[in-house]
């Protein structure tokens, strides 16, 4: 189906559209062979709290953005390639139903659907995609991605010295190779993540003295639950959303 639709006028057309609603600030989205495979709106998990996102799935790109206007306007557009995208299923849990994270060297996080259906036909449309991009270009999946996120509410106070309680004043930090919640002390250093910046990032003292010896860092286990959680939008932080911020 794919094949047959790659130079077709009614794909082209469907393409443009999605094109100009991301006006000027876009990036170009019709090239020979891309194939726009679906469309819907998702719910984003961002570290202040869930937003609505636009997401547009070609035969070779996720494409998701900032809903303005629904089916006319978006803005804040990302551009993630399929190669280098690995996805997992997410428990449901509380008010978090029919999840599933999207994982990439550059950035990871977790979107949910309106219906358990929409989250088998999401999965399954990105898996076939992906698996019909790496069969063609004879690469492996990537193995590397980068930490989802614990959500800012998660965290009253900093997830590694587990003592300096957030405030207006002792400000919430992400460590970019672990994605815990940290305060200030305990991320004073930086330290060059190639997948993720061509400049030193904020890293916690603990990934940052694993990263310095060369040691293998241990998975993740996050204990924190995202049951009943209200996602305030209070929280003060330098690290800006990163829908709303490069940071």
């Amino acid at each position: 189906m794919v094949d047959r639709l790659a130079n077709s006028e009614a794909n082209s057309k469907r393409i443009a559209v999605v094109e100009a609603c991301f006006g000027t600030a876009g990036q170009p989205l019709v090239i020979p062979g891309r194939v726009l495979i679906g469309e819907g709106v998702l719910t984003k998990l961002c570290r202040k709290k869930p937003k609505a996102r636009q997401f547009f799935l070609f035969n070779d790109i996720l494409v998701y953005g900032s809903i303005v206007i629904q089916k006319k306007k978006y803005n804040r557009q990302h551009i993630i390639p399929l190669e280098f995208v690995t996805i997992d299923t997410v428990e449901d849990e509380g008010d978090l139903r029919n999840g599933w994270i999207i994982k990439t060297p550059t950035k990871s996080f977790a979107v949910y659907a309106a219906t358990a259906t929409e989250k088998s036909e999401w999965m399954s449309h990105i898996s076939k995609c992906i698996s019909d991009l790496l069969e063609k270009s004879g690469k492996s999946p990537t193995g590397e991605h980068a930490a989802v996120w614990v959500p800012d509410s998660e965290a009253s106070v900093c997830m590694r010295c587990q003592k300096v309680k957030f405030t207006p004043v002792s400000r919430r930090h992400h460590c970019r190779k672990c994605g815990f919640v940290v305060c200030g002390p305990c991320s004073e250093k930086k330290f060059l993540l190639p997948s993720q910046s061509s400049k030193p990032v904020r890293v916690c003292e603990f990934c940052y003295k694993q990263l310095s010896t060369g040691a293998t860092l241990p998975p993740r286990s996050d204990s924190y639950s995202l049951h009943g959680s209200e996602f305030s939008t209070n929280n003060l932080s330098d690290d800006e959303d990163e829908d709303d911020s490069s940071d």
